[in-house]
């Protein structure tokens, strides 16, 4: 029986098991691929919006010659981190629900990557699985083409072709601007006015540059509708359509959590079934013993919670759990 059953071995999960450790609480992870797994699914090249201090969890430096830590960096790190506290973690395998006891403790059920149903028995849960397997799909017809994707890896196999980037914020300017170095026709569909406020500010300046020299074409007020063998579809402002001729389409839409094993645990939903209802100062849900850690504690936008702020989650949880058990000792 474990004190704690972590869910999820992103930077919020490790750094949960890390202070559960610290105060003498066993915790295992479990991750449904490999640690840091959201992080792996970065572009290859890319460089953090976040300071690489913003970045580090249970104390330990993260030293880096950059301004900003690029992906590779990170990768390192944290599985650098997972090492040195020696964190217990399932890797590869995926939890399919918790179960509630009748003494009060849970039950976490998996799947490894053998196909064998693996039992847990935990008194505490920390879910903390991130957003990145769950992306915002448009429900456009063509949406499930060969042609689409919403992970945008590296530019490489867009050399020379015509991409259709639907988006804009910092994954799509990103996107486009690693596609402008080998030389691909962009396209960049978006609904708003303008660009997110938030890119970053060492790219804009040059991603607007590449936007009035004519390497990015950008199509403002404007949506895809249908996206079709050889083109997309575009349905503008004033209500009038056109049609953009295409070899690939870069859905950067953005992701959401995933909140069904909150759910069928019976953790209470906000009124529009967005967010779960938690204590902030504890991250303790409205199931007692269930907590949420990271980036599933956010709202409809998942960016309201980033590493440099989901990282302290683990801390509260953990100060709590001791703080039950010391009542409980003391018979209060």
């Amino acid at each position: 029986m474990e004190d704690v059953i972590i869910i999820g071995g992103g930077p919020c999960g490790l750094s949960a098991a890390i202070e559960c450790e610290r105060l003498g609480l066993s915790a295992v992870i479990v991750e449904k691929y490999n640690i840091v797994q959201s992080i792996y699914l970065y572009p290859t090249h890319m460089q953090f919006f976040s300071t690489a201090e913003l970045l580090e969890i249970g104390n330990v430096p993260f030293s880096t010659p950059n301004d900003k830590p690029f992906r590779y960096e990170a990768l390192a790190y944290y599985r650098k981190v997972a090492e040195h506290f020696n964190l217990r973690v399932h890797n590869y395998e995926e939890a399919h629900s918790i179960k509630c006891k009748d003494d009060g403790t849970f039950e976490v059920h998996t799947m490894n990557r053998r196909g064998q149903t693996v039992i847990h028995e935990g008194r505490n849960i920390v879910v903390a699985t991130g957003y990145f397997d769950h992306p915002n799909y448009l429900g456009i017809p063509g949406e499930d083409k060969d042609k689409v994707t919403h992970y945008f890896r590296e530019a490489h196999p867009y050399a020379q072709t015509r991409v259709a980037i639907i988006g804009g914020s910092n994954s799509a300017v990103d996107a486009a601007m690693e596609l402008v170095r080998v030389g691909a026709h962009i396209d960049m569909v978006y609904r708003g006015s303008g660009l997110s406020e938030h890119i970053k500010s060492w790219v804009r300046p040059l991603f607007e540059s590449m936007v009035q020299k004519g390497r990015i074409t950008l199509h403002l007020n404007s949506r895809v509708d249908e996206i079709l063998d050889d083109s997309v579809r575009l349905l503008h402002h004033d209500g009038t359509t056109s049609e953009l001729e295409n070899d690939f389409v870069l859905a950067m839409t953005g992701f959401r959590p995933d909140r069904k094993l909150l759910t069928s645990v019976g953790v209470e939903m906000s009124e529009d079934m967005d967010k779960p209802k938690y204590d902030p100062q504890t991250m303790e849900s409205s199931v007692p013993g269930i907590y949420v850690g990271g980036v599933i504690a956010s709202g409809r936008n998942a960016n309201e919670v980033f590493i440099e702020s989901g990282r302290w989650h683990g801390k509260y949880i953990a100060e709590h759990i001791v703080s039950k058990n010391r009542k409980l000792s003391e018979g209060k």
